[in-house]
């Protein structure tokens, strides 16, 4: 198909414009890594199915021109993953060790910026079976009317994996039939996590206790070896019971030793005791002695759940919580609260007035405060009542109210904040009460202060002071605008002086900023409150920061750099540099913009440096002639050519990307390079014809050597300049074969074994040999004597079973690649079906295993297994033959696998390929075959008609 529309698109050529050889992403995904399988569900969804652990690999194959970029994504499988949060760009995906949560739909987008992008998907499902849970429940009830108990047993199993597993249940090694006891019933419960089946032993009787097995299995998908779990239940079967050594709760003091010990009390078999902490892991001091916890030194970091469990897979789980709480106590806080029913703001005699006193502990509700005045412990009475825990204010608070306030209550009080007991220090606060030390603060912002003005990246301080009042309370910023969080991230800062620095100011840090006195540590008033705004100065953004741009030489180029945004908006300088000399200053327009004619000599860098008073931004441009780089075509068919010597000739194919864009291009330069090293240098003269856009051009490398792999370096000149070179690998592959009648069957009689070639990503190759060339001392018995035409100069292809092969060894032998793509089938159908036939022998007591895969090429190439046979078949040779109905160009591939020993050769001679359904006697006029010589008159009619029919289909 590929090589009619060549040929169709060449008899065009001339009248080709636009978009020409130009064509959107098309992908497809295959696999290459350790795939159990590969299918296809529901049509339109492939599954790539894989074992945890293994290596995921996945090609993502594209076609388009120019050539299309390549990006990986995943939505979630089972959990979500890091790797969706993510692209890769690369055409190859490769996933080492890969995890059940890594499950999902892998997503292929290749986009080459022509039409729409292509998108493939492929559904990546990881087999996994965990080793299964078997827990033991019983129940014990009255029966009425007799004198004995009846006692149920649950054997409860449950296992993650995928697929579901299925299990089997046995007592000691005999397998649990429901049918065939009645004493057992085995169900699947509803609402449980995981796959879990329940064996129910009821009433229990004494063959019922012994060694119960729940053995699961996935039927050895990706080769997933079955899973067993045993519990011998006996009378003593019971579940476990523990108690603690502490209370449920304990506070300690920092730098303790904390020791606590899980008791277990009953439950058989013994439980398994282990302890874990919530939130978090066990601190990096703890450690655990058997049901023993040992805490060394806590600090307030320790403290959380600690939590006992003892397990032993009968009933559920015993578990204890301990709550460990660390004193700790920091921050202590005053208030001066004078009489709230007066709207006082001022302490004065014969009104109520209130002391606060805060502090942050752990536990909050055993911190003890003590009041003092003037050094004396305060009692209640009736001018003065202590409240323990003030229900007006933040909890934790005391308060001493003083009530009707007199000369006598003007005194320094002290309050105290201490844990009884505890070796955590005390806290203290003095607070003075007299008619010229508490008054009213008052909040200013400094002259000029009001607006900061800083550029991006300083360090500024905004100041807004408490400038009167006694005490001096701090002062809280935060941002006006109640959604934005300060640039610390804290909602509200603390500053004590009332000076907030702001460190490498950014622009989003620009706007207002509130600044309040606090109502802690002074008056518990009205707050006072100031604002300050920040005005954050930046250079200019300018677009386009970089732009290459192409002209021809000697027209009129514009270059323009637009300002977005700036801060100050007045531009104060604009200044053009070519190649870092600068130019005269143009005139100051709200777009600056230089206007020249390009010729040979300014062709360079350009500069447009646009300066506020904050700084100066930068537009950089590429001028020049020079012509855009070359595209090279992925996509030409058969591009390999077989010449003599072991030699091959590649046809390089490519496009101009905007050849108007420049001057005229007059010719390319082409290197071959292998190992960084020239090989071929060529001049290629376009003859004063022009390139176009999307129309292919061509060049033949020839004198390559197979299967050699090189690097081409391609360039376009023009008239002043060259362009820059782009470099791609071309690699040797066997070219297209077209299939044509033949009256002879390929028996490998020539050297060149009618084109077949060895597989090199194999492990080793078959041998082509006959009777006289056999080793004498090879195994006497494995192996034909001779051909299967049983002439001694016949030859065949086998492989050697002998050292160094290993077992599992794999050599593959690769037909010619057939292009069939362009052959209608019968019915309108739009598959031909092919007879593929050989004869094989496989004697021998070690023999391994003969596939026959069908590679099919597309995008990529995809083999399946169309024959396979294995173990010993007898000394004779047998025939095989099979229908297969390829899609496009195919190729047969024969994999010999190397058995268990060196008695396992294996051998395949007279191999054809018959057009049309295989029969049991083939007739010779419809035969496609390889290596043929003659061919009949009626295939070869047959041949011309149905190349006639199609030029005319198509044209």
């Amino acid at each position: 198909m590929e090589l009619l529309w060549i040929l169709l698109f060449s008899s065009v050529y001339p009248l080709a414009r636009g978009q020409g050889v130009y064509a959107p992403a098309n992908a497809q995904i295959v696999h290459s890594g350790a795939a159990c399988n590969v299918k296809d569900d529901n049509i339109s969804e492939r599954i790539y199915t894989i074992k945890e652990g293994d290596t995921l690999v996945l090609q993502c194959i594209v076609k388009g021109h120019p050539r299309p970029q390549v990006r990986w994504t995943k939505t979630a499988g089972s959990a979500s993953d890091k790797f969706q949060e993510t692209s890769i760009y690369n055409e190859t995906l490769r996933i080492e060790g890969i995890q059940r949560v890594q499950g999902g739909r892998y997503y292929c987008k290749a986009d080459n910026g022509v039409g729409v992008a292509a998108i493939k998907s492929i559904r990546v499902d990881v087999q996994y079976l965990d080793t299964p849970v078997l827990t033991v429940h019983q129940t014990i009830s009255d029966v009425r009317g007799s004198y004995y108990q009846e006692k149920t047993v649950f054997l409860r199993c449950t296992v993650n994996s995928n697929p579901p597993a299925r299990f089997i249940w046995k007592r000691g090694s005999m397998l649990i039939e429901q049918s065939k006891d009645n004493g057992v019933d085995i169900y699947e419960p509803l609402y449980t996590q995981g796959e879990t089946k329940v064996l129910k032993l009821k009433n229990l009787r004494p063959k019922d206790f012994a060694d119960y097995t729940c053995q699961v299995s996935v039927r050895n998908v990706c080769n997933i070896k079955d899973k067993s779990v045993t519990f011998k239940l006996t009378n003593a079967t019971t579940p476990p019971m523990i108690r603690l050594s502490v209370n449920d709760t304990v506070v300690v003091d920092p730098g303790q030793d904390v020791t606590i010990t899980c008791e277990v009390t009953s439950g058989f078999p013994l439980p398994i005791v282990t302890w874990s902490r919530y939130p978090g892991p066990l601190p990096l001091s703890a450690q655990v002695h058997g049901p023993t916890l040992t805490l060394q030194a806590v600090t307030p970091t320790d403290a959380g759940f600690y939590n006992c469990t003892a397990v032993n897979n009968v009933g559920n789980p015993a578990r204890k919580n301990v709550n460990l709480i660390v004193r700790t106590m920091k921050n202590l806080t005053f208030q001066i609260t004078p009489d709230s029913n007066k709207d006082s703001e001022t302490i004065q005699m014969g009104r109520d007035l209130k002391l606060s006193c805060h502090v942050d502990a752990t536990p909050q509700d055993k911190v003890n405060y003590t009041w003092y005045k003037n050094g004396a412990l305060i009692f209640n009475s009736e001018s003065l009542i202590l409240l323990r825990s003030d229900p007006d204010m933040a909890p934790g608070t005391s308060s001493l109210e003083i009530v009707d306030m007199k000369f006598r209550d003007l005194a320094s009080y002290s309050c105290v904040a201490n844990f009884p007991g505890s070796s955590v220090p005390e806290l203290r606060v003095d607070v003075n009460i007299s008619q010229n030390s508490v008054s009213p603060p008052i909040l200013s912002v400094p002259p000029g202060a009001q607006v900061v003005s800083a550029r991006e990246g300083s360090t500024i301080d905004l100041v807004c002071l408490v400038v009167d009042g006694k005490p001096r309370p701090p002062v809280l910023w935060s941002r006006v605008e109640k959604d934005l969080l300060m640039p610390s991230g804290k909602p509200v800062v603390e500053t004590l002086d009332g000076k907030l620095r702001l460190r490498n100011v950014s622009r989003d840090m620009m706007g207002a900023y509130r600044c309040q006195t606090a109502p802690y540590n002074g008056l518990n008033i009205k707050r006072r409150e100031a604002q300050v705004q920040l005005n954050v100065q930046y250079p200019p953004i300018v677009d386009p920061v970089f732009q290459d741009v192409r002209s021809r030489n000697y027209q009129m180029v514009t270059l323009r750099c637009a300002v977005l945004r700036s801060n100050p908006p007045r531009l104060t300088d604009i200044r053009w540099f070519r190649n870092g000399i600068r130019m005269p200053t143009p005139e100051m327009k709200e777009t600056p913009e230089w206007k020249f004619k390009l010729e040979p000599t300014n062709n360079g860098s350009y500069e447009c440096r646009v300066s506020n008073s904050a700084g100066t931004s930068t537009c950089t441009f590429n001028v020049s002639a020079q012509p855009y780089n070359a595209e090279f075509y992925f996509d030409t068919p058969n591009p390999v050519r077989i010449l003599k010597g072991n030699n091959y000739s590649y046809n390089l194919q490519w496009t101009q990307k905007d050849p108007e864009a420049t001057d005229r291009i007059i010719g390319y330069w082409v290197f071959v390079r292998k190992d960084k090293k020239n090989l071929q240098s060529k001049h290629i003269d376009l003859k004063g014809k022009e390139p176009e856009k999307g129309v292919l051009m061509s060049h033949t490398i020839a004198d390559l050597r197979i299967p050699l792999s090189y690097e081409v370096r391609l360039a376009p000149i023009t008239t002043y300049s060259t362009g820059e070179y782009v470099s791609r690998i071309i690699q040797y592959s066997e070219p297209y074969t077209y299939p044509r009648p033949s009256d002879h069957v390929c028996g490998f009689e020539d050297e060149r074994i009618c084109g077949f070639s060895q597989d090199r990503s194999d492990v080793f190759d078959w041998t082509r040999q006959n009777h006289l060339s056999q080793n004498p001392k090879r195994s006497a018995n494995t192996g034909p004597e001779t051909d299967r035409s049983g002439t001694k100069e016949g030859y065949y292809m086998y492989i050697e079973a002998s050292r160094p092969r290993a077992s599992g060894d794999k050599a593959r032998l690769l037909s010619p690649l057939f292009n069939v793509s362009s052959v209608k089938g019968p019915k309108g159908s739009g598959r031909v079906p092919y007879c593929v036939s050989f004869y094989y022998h496989m004697k021998g007591k070690h023999i391994g295993t003969l596939n026959v895969l069908l590679r099919v090429r597309s995008i990529a190439s995809v083999d399946s297994v169309v024959w396979t046979k294995s173990g010993h078949q007898g000394p004779d040779w047998r025939k095989a033959f099979f229908d297969i109905s390829p899609s496009g160009p195919f190729q047969i591939v024969f994999e010999g696998i190397r058995g268990s020993s060196f008695e396992g050769d294996i051998a395949i001679d007279d191999v054809s390929i018959t057009m049309g359904k295989c029969k049991q006697e083939n007739t010779v006029a419809s035969a496609v075959l390889i290596g043929g010589s003659h061919s009949l008159p009626l295939a070869s009619w047959l041949t011309f008609g149905l190349s006639c029919f199609l030029l005319l289909l198509y044209r």
